[in-house]
């Protein structure tokens, strides 16, 4: 078990390098959902079966159904057509195909091999998690959700359209406020 938490770990890093590296930010998801599916597989090989089922459903679901969400908010417009048609090739989503592959054997593995040697399956309900998450760790997790709540609302921001005749009116406002009519 020791080299699959090795492996997981190796895929996790050479995800997230990918994600940082990747400017198109659909490919930049797709690279930081195999991250996230191998950090769960790193909980896997440790015995950590709930972080683990945690890790997938709530990050590799929600956290990054709100980012496919952010992405659409940036609202990329007819400049990024030709872009899209370049995205159905087959070779640029090898990769991430690969990871998947590769991942999703460590994880069939890992679980067929609970109750061997040195898995020890014990079972922690979500009752004991959410204690200890709202009682230990309280703080981090109400910053954790602003942090969160603070970027949906900068990606609202950088997204939206904004009008002209308001921008012109809010500029005619500020100027007459600068300089007042000499009349």
């Amino acid at each position: 078990m020791d080299y699959l938490f090795y492996l997981c770990g190796l895929v996790a890093v050479l995800a997230t390098i990918f994600v940082i590296k990747d400017r198109n930010p659909i490919h930049a998801l797709l690279y930081l959902i195999i991250s996230f599916l191998s950090v769960s597989g790193v909980f896997f090989s440790l015995g950590a079966y709930f972080a683990g089922a945690l890790e997938i459903i709530v990050y590799a679901g929600a956290i990054l159904v709100l980012f496919v969400f952010v992405i659409m908010m940036l609202n990329l417009g007819h400049t990024r057509e030709k872009q899209v048609i370049d995205w159905g090739r087959p070779s640029l989503f090898l990769g991430p195909g690969l990871f998947s592959l590769f991942l999703c054997g460590i994880l069939i593995y890992v679980i067929s091999s609970i109750g061997e040697n040195r898995i020890i399956c014990s079972i922690i309900d979500g009752k004991q998690v959410g204690i200890k998450l709202f009682s230990s760790y309280l703080v981090i997790v109400e910053l954790v959700s602003m942090l969160l709540l603070s970027g949906l609302i900068v990606a609202y921001h950088i997204g939206r359209e904004l009008d002209i005749d308001t921008d012109t009116v809010r500029r005619e406002c500020l100027l007459s406020l600068v300089k007042p009519n000499q009349e």
